[in-house]
C-alpha cells in the first residue's frame, strides 16, 4: 500500500498561529501552534491552500460554513461525534448532552466530551460549539479564551451576509 504524503502550511490566524496538515484528498488535522517540523519542511498543497483561505474568510466573519473536504481519522464513535458537531449551526452552541442524544446515544454525554477531545480539525469541525450542561465553557485544545473568542466571534456575524 503507498504511503499518503502529508502536506502542511502554518497559517497566522486571530487566535495565534495554526498547523494545517493536509493529504491530496483533504485536512487530516488542524493544531493550535506552529509545529517545527512543519515550520521547517512543510509544503502547502492546494488543500492547506483551501483551508487558509476559508479559515481567512471565517475570521473576517465572512465565512459561515466551511467546503473544505476533511478526511480525521478515529473510530466509528468519534466519526459520528464529529459528524454531528459539523450540524450545529454558526453561532450557536449545543452542549455534550444533546449531541449524545442527537447521536442516538443519550449516555454517552462523556464520551462524546472524549471525542470532542480527540477532534483533529478543530474550527472547521467545529468542537467549539459545544458547552457544558450548566452552560459554562468547557475544555477546549486551543485553551478557554480561544474558545470564547470563537464564539463571540460567530455570536457578532451571525446575522450578517
Amino acid at each position: 500500500m503507498e504511503e499518503q504524503k502529508i502536506y502542511g502550511e502554518i497559517y497566522e490566524s486571530p487566535v495565534g498561529a495554526l498547523t494545517i496538515l493536509a493529504e491530496k484528498k483533504g485536512i487530516r488535522a488542524i493544531k493550535f501552534g506552529e509545529d517545527e517540523e512543519v515550520k521547517s519542511t512543510g509544503k502547502a498543497n492546494e488543500m492547506t491552500r483551501w483551508a487558509v483561505k476559508e479559515l481567512e474568510e471565517y475570521f473576517q466573519g465572512k465565512r459561515k460554513e466551511f467546503t473544505v473536504p476533511c478526511g480525521p481519522e478515529g473510530t466509528d464513535f468519534q466519526k459520528r461525534v464529529w459528524e454531528a458537531l459539523t450540524r450545529i449551526p454558526y453561532g450557536e452552541t449545543r452542549t455534550y448532552k444533546e449531541i449524545a442524544v442527537e447521536i442516538g446515544n443519550p449516555g454517552a454525554s462523556r464520551a462524546v466530551g472524549m471525542a470532542n477531545n480527540k477532534n483533529p480539525v478543530p474550527i472547521i469541525i467545529p468542537c467549539h460549539r459545544v458547552i457544558g450542561s450548566d452552560g459554562k465553557l468547557t475544555g477546549y485544545a486551543g485553551g478557554l479564551e480561544v474558545k470564547e473568542f470563537l464564539l463571540n466571534l460567530e455570536r457578532e456575524n451571525r446575522d450578517e451576509n
